[in-house]
């Protein structure tokens, strides 16, 4: 049986140019909230709560929930509806994540991380998240299934790139689920899916992290050229070399530990 999880009710229509897709299906929900794997003491952070279909059952469930949402249509419901919720009119890629792990007293275990991302933000949200990898235990959102999909590809495959070899290098991503288009309102033309990030326990790669991810994007960004030619000008630059077994490899050959061997080889 489902547990009794309430979301919130409103007729406010999905905004376009938000990317605002209602999510509605209580199956959905209910897994989603319990993905958290989140006492009910810890802190959480939903992103985007839009009118409220994740945030009222994480509300009964986690009463440290801190809600940050830019459309203010959106506040004002979630603020009639769940007078106790602390809602912030926030946009998340300005989020202080630092500030938010201190005061919500975060710092030990790190802050746990909910939402239903917007398709046309996902990868700046991702990266975002990764840059606060420090200040988070575990994130749960939901995506178009296809970049979903490309964040646990395996090396050698079609959708294996730079969201690949970035969140494997600096979080344990999980494919958890699909959802498909009838779960929201309006339905959006795609299926969608659900991953766990898991940020605590991950050994940092032992490489300068700027220059690793600049040979990661530089060598992606010439997909179909061997690593010899895409990072011929970022070789030029360096102190070293790229390995003599790595000079004809395309770069989806390369697991993203191989990416770490290479950025030292360059670098140092």
């Amino acid at each position: 049986m489902l547990p009794d999880l309430r979301p919130v009710t409103s007729d406010l229509r999905p905004k376009k140019s938000l990317g605002q897709h209602f999510l509605h299906d209580r199956h959905a929900i209910a897994r989603i909230v319990a993905a958290l794997a989140a006492a009910p003491d810890d802190p959480v952070l939903e992103i985007g709560p839009g009118t409220g279909a994740l945030t009222g059952p994480l509300a009964e469930r986690f009463p440290r929930l801190v809600a940050l949402e830019v459309d203010q249509r959106a506040i004002d419901v979630l603020r009639a509806e769940l007078p106790d919720l602390d809602v912030r009119h926030a946009d998340v890629l300005d989020a202080d994540w630092g500030g938010l792990a201190a005061e919500l007293d975060a710092d030990e275990h790190g802050l746990t991380v909910v939402g239903n991302l917007p398709y046309y933000i996902t990868s700046p949200i991702l990266f975002a998240l990764l840059g606060a990898r420090l200040h988070l235990r575990r994130a749960v959102v939901m995506m178009q299934k296809e970049v979903a999909e490309r964040l646990v590809a395996e090396p050698r495959t079609k959708a294996y790139g730079i969201l690949s070899v970035q969140l494997q290098l600096w979080a344990r991503p999980s494919y958890l689920f699909t959802v498909k288009p009838g779960a929201f309102s309006p339905p959006p033309k795609v299926d969608s899916a659900v991953v766990a990030l898991d940020f605590a326990g991950i050994d940092e790669p032992d490489a300068d992290e700027d220059r690793l991810r600049s040979v990661v994007r530089t060598a992606f960004g010439q997909r179909r050229k061997m690593l010899r030619s895409s990072l011929k000008a970022l070789a030029r630059q360096a102190p070293g070399s790229i390995p003599e077994s790595m000079q004809t490899l395309r770069p989806e050959a390369l697991a993203p530990s191989e990416f770490v061997t290479l950025t030292r080889a360059l670098f140092g």
